[in-house]
């Protein structure tokens, strides 16, 4: 069976939340039922359906953004968290 298609919120949304230094904060729900993005409480909210193991989760989170803003996986990158639920992305230009 397919999966669902990912709601995404518009991009420009997304970018709103991101400060002057290009930085977004993420909030990480890794192992979820189904993945997609919502923005809340000025950051973005993350849902992941792979396990937090070998930064795979990570590697999810970036492809999942990267779809939602229109860019390469190459042009994201984690500043912090890479163990927490909570992490910085720089957006490169």
């Amino acid at each position: 069976m397919a999966r669902p298609r990912v709601d995404l919120p518009p991009a420009e949304a997304i970018r709103a939340l991101a400060d002057g230094e290009g930085r977004l904060a993420l909030r990480v729900t890794p192992g979820a039922r189904s993945e997609g993005l919502e923005i809340a409480d000025g950051r973005l909210l993350v849902k992941v359906r792979v396990k937090p193991e070998d930064g795979k989760a990570n590697e999810a989170v970036l492809r999942l953004l990267a779809a939602a803003l229109g860019i390469a996986t190459s042009r994201l990158r984690m500043l912090r968290g890479a163990t927490g639920r909570d992490k910085l992305v720089g957006i490169g230009d």
